[in-house]
């Protein structure tokens, strides 16, 4: 019993200082301007109009003063009383909740300035000041929403009405109405800005999803100008290089210049399949960006087997080789097979051991990725694999090498790659479809 009368009041307390956040942020917390105002209000038309109705509610109110505050407080405490009830609607259109705060000022002052006289049947506040003053509730709720709202509600009832009833003597039955009435009106505000809030939201979506489609579509056409040059341009460059060095052989005693000639175009064709081959690589890239930033190369591989070893893999690296680093596309390449093989271990087979190899010989850059075993009942990359699989073998079918993934005799996958430094010999025969007449 004890524990649901503290859970209770626990709970209390919490909407206690809920409703008392929100009093605060509408009475001097909250931000104090709205951008959808200030867009609805940015034509002059509208704000010249707006400026029409702050003039006639003036006006009004000067020629009920003499029924109204003039019989009540002195003249000129009457007109100060009235431009802080009226005048606060110049302000609506770039700072509604200023403006919101001085007319409730101004109602208030009101009331206490009329202690001691004869209060008015019912209403203590002259009609243009109470008009101002619902159009101002208005347009708070509409550009705040609900939480500025409800302060803005229990801030009128109790700082605006509430106190008219014992100073001036105002009907409890005028108050309930005029708290109902204030009510409605911020109602009316609030659900106005929750449609507002709503079609925003809906149409940032749309934005999104057009952008991803045509994301995605970019992606596809690029992808598809990648293949279209991997399968059909790529394999003619190929060709030319290839004819071009066996054209001295087929016909021996050529001239010294035609010679010279025959080895510029294959050095010609083969600096353009390199290049072209790069820019495939490029194309592949999910990131848009890829190409403006630095891309990791072998040296950067100790770093992924440490971020391996970190998530809780067991990794043996063994790099061998000279200093120099190979040509970028192969350095890449060899990266982005390790990275894929290193991640397809983490997901079939967490917790094996995975051994990783490269080394790099005079002509060519050999890996080696192997695990002795999967250790959860995942499904074994094998066969034709995912998209990692697929991928890094266009990446070594793109550079003239060869890549083999297969499960390990005792258990376990391995990934064998072989990727040449010049990245211009022709794939072997059933390596590329592209490179069937290169062989």
């Amino acid at each position: 019993m004890d524990g649901a009368l503290r859970r209770a009041a626990v709970r209390a307390l919490a909407r206690v200082r809920h409703t008392a956040q929100l009093v605060h942020q509408a009475a001097w917390a909250a931000p104090d301007q709205s951008v959808l105002l200030v867009r609805s209000l940015s034509s002059p038309r509208l704000r010249y109009a707006l400026a029409v109705v702050c003039v006639c509610g003036v006006f009004i109110l000067t020629v009920t003063a003499d029924t109204q505050l003039n019989q009540l407080v002195p003249g000129s405490l009457a007109w100060a009383l009235a431009g802080l009830q009226v005048l606060p609607l110049l302000l609506a259109a770039h700072r509604p909740l200023a403006a919101w705060r001085l007319s409730a000022v101004g109602l208030t002052l009101t009331t206490f300035a009329e202690v001691g006289h004869a209060p008015t049947p019912f209403w203590p506040w002259p009609v243009s000041g109470c008009l101002a003053y619902v159009v101002l509730l208005f347009i708070t709720a509409q550009v705040y929403g609900r939480d500025i709202a409800v302060g803005v509600d229990l801030l009128t009832a109790i700082a605006v009405l509430l106190p008219a009833v014992p100073l001036v003597g105002m009907p409890p039955v005028v108050l309930a109405v005029a708290a109902v009435v204030v009510t409605l009106v911020l109602v009316l505000g609030e659900s106005i800005h929750s449609r507002q809030e709503a079609e925003r939201h809906l149409v940032a979506a749309e934005l999104q999803r057009r952008a991803g489609l045509a994301r995605q579509a970019v992606l596809e056409e690029r992808s598809r100008i990648a293949r279209e040059l991997h399968d059909v341009v790529a394999h003619h460059m190929s060709m030319i290089a290839i004819q071009a060095e066996a054209a001295p052989y087929k016909e021996p005693g050529l001239p010294e210049q035609t010679l010279r000639t025959f080895g510029a175009i294959r050095e010609a064709s083969t600096t353009a399949l390199t290049e072209m081959r790069r820019v495939i690589g490029l194309l592949r890239e999910d990131d848009e960006n890829a190409e403006r930033s630095p891309q990791p190369g072998i040296d950067r591989i100790p770093e992924m087997v440490r971020a391996a070893r970190q998530a809780g893999m067991q990794v043996d690296l063994t790099l061998a080789g000279g200093p120099d680093r190979p040509p970028a596309v192969v350095d890449v390449s060899v990266y982005r097979i390790v990275q894929e093989a290193l991640s397809n271990a983490g997901r079939h087979a967490p917790g094996a051991r995975v051994e990783v190899e490269v080394v790099r010989t005079h002509d060519a850059v050999q890996v080696h990725i192997a695990d002795d075993g999967r250790t959860t009942g995942g499904p074994a990359p094998g066969g034709n694999g995912g998209h990692g699989l697929t991928g890094m073998r266009e990446r070594a079918a793109m550079l003239g090498g060869t890549l083999r993934a297969v499960p390990r005799e005792h258990g376990g996958f391995e990934v064998t790659a072989e990727l040449p430094l010049d990245g211009a010999s022709p794939p072997n025969e059933g390596e590329s479809s592209s490179a069937a007449g290169d062989s």
